[in-house]
């Protein structure tokens, strides 16, 4: 495989999983799916529904801003995005839940870690 394939998917995974968070907190926070994957109750989610849709609505920022670094090939769009992730899984991690550092701050920890290691100018060069 390409080595400069590995970040471009590793980024795109962690886009594709800012897009679904967007998809269930928009439009599914307080529908059955939404309830089981963020463990509400009915009356917590109904009550909370208008917060979530903005919470998704960043998240969909995240992705697109992901996505265009992968679109665009800018690597500085990518690296700035992933640590937007970062900060946003560790805090959510930290102040939420603890598996909240596990399914977003890590996968961008790998993403990143990735871009800043192969996609660089002298991988490129070397490829």
């Amino acid at each position: 495989m390409n080595r400069l394939l590995i970040p471009r998917i590793a980024v795109a995974l962690v886009a594709i999983e800012h897009a679904y968070i967007l998809v269930l907190e928009m439009f599914f926070w307080n529908k059955p799916l939404g309830l089981k994957t963020f463990n509400l109750t009915q009356e917590l989610a109904d009550a909370t529904v208008t917060l979530a849709a903005n919470q998704g609505l960043y998240n969909g920022f995240l992705a697109a801003g992901l996505f265009w670094g992968l679109f665009t090939n800018n690597r500085l769009f990518k690296i700035f995005f992933l640590a937007c992730v970062i900060v946003a899984g560790v805090f959510g991690g930290v102040t939420a839940v603890p598996k909240i550092f596990f399914t977003q701050a890590l996968p961008a920890i790998i993403a990143l870690a990735l871009v800043l290691a192969l996609d660089n100018p002298d991988a490129r060069r070397s490829v």
